[in-house]
């Protein structure tokens, strides 16, 4: 395999560009941070490289755990694992060299960054095994994603706060509404290979009603976020278009109809990230007094 080919196929298994979905929450984390002690380039550099990273670290070892189960899985049996384009040897290093650059990014950042390291990638690891034994897998899928922003106002500040909080469980709860939706797909095979989850614990009907719950609570969470850091306009316009993208992302999906849900779940929740970010930017630039030394 040529190192182009290579790269192209270890971007595919782990869904590379999807890394829209965390790296926005993570860049506004760091917007936010700075807006107590600036920004430097390098620090948006090795956080970007850290999220990448452990994005990269976290989604190999979830193809490695799983690679029997998406052998047995209709939907993702033509995996690269499965199918034997990669190892499993292969993959493993590859998430060694992963969690390493996830190390040393932290380690340029700063010392509590590097000392939290470790515990970052036992939660991104962690919750690949728990469709094993709870249904509660989907809120660890979005603890793993909080880390995000936590960790970029770390790596700027140098210390924990409350509105790196709330804006990782807004995260949290974003994250497991939209993964309980895409595990309705799963609902057969899943309760078949005897595997947990909120669909199949308590129905596709109740589990997209919990997943508008969660987008709600996500939403409320970002406003009191804006609250607490005294944030204006642009930013609650934003949140007004994020409520309008979430409400339409769950009239694409009903329960007798799930053949929109890709669309659903990889579309309108890239964009969701992106509009977050953009519009947080924008009010701390341009209505804000932030010294944002980008």
């Amino acid at each position: 395999m040529n190192p182009l080919s290579a790269v192209l196929t270890y971007g595919r298994m782990i869904k590379f560009s999807h890394s829209l979905f965390a790296l926005p929450f993570a860049l506004s984390g760091a917007a936010l941070a700075a807006t107590r002690s600036g920004l430097r380039p390098a620090q948006v550099g090795w956080i970007a490289l850290a999220m990448v990273a452990a994005r990269s670290a976290a989604m190999g070892f979830n193809r490695l755990a799983d690679r029997h189960l998406d052998a047995a899985n209709p939907r993702t049996r033509n995996r690269e694992l499965p199918r034997g384009v990669v190892t499993p040897l292969a993959v493993g290093l590859f998430v060694l060299l992963s969690s390493g650059l996830l190390i040393l990014a932290a380690h340029q950042l700063n010392p509590l960054c590097f000392y939290l390291s470790p515990l970052a990638l036992a939660i991104l690891f962690f919750y690949s095994l728990t469709k094993r034994f709870t249904w509660t897998s989907h809120l660890f899928l979005g603890l793993s994603l909080a880390g995000a922003p936590l960790g970029a106002w770390i790596a700027v500040t140098g210390h924990f706060d409350l509105p790196p909080v709330i804006l990782g469980l807004a995260v949290l709860a974003w994250v497991a509404g939209f993964d309980i939706i895409y595990a309705c797909q799963d609902y057969d095979h899943d309760r078949g290979a005897g595997l947990f989850s909120i669909p199949v614990r308590f129905g596709i009907r109740r589990s997209l009603k919990l997943a508008r719950l969660l987008h709600l609570l996500a939403v409320l969470l970002l406003f009191l976020l804006g609250e607490l850091m005294a944030l204006n306009t642009l930013y609650t316009v934003g949140l007004g278009v994020i409520g309008g993208l979430l409400l339409y992302e769950h009239r694409l999906v009903r329960t007798d109809d799930l053949s929109k849900l890709n669309m659903a779940f990889f579309t309108m929740n890239g964009i969701i990230s992106a509009v977050y970010f953009i519009f947080t930017l924008a009010d701390l630039l341009i209505l804000g007094e932030a010294v944002l030394w980008l």
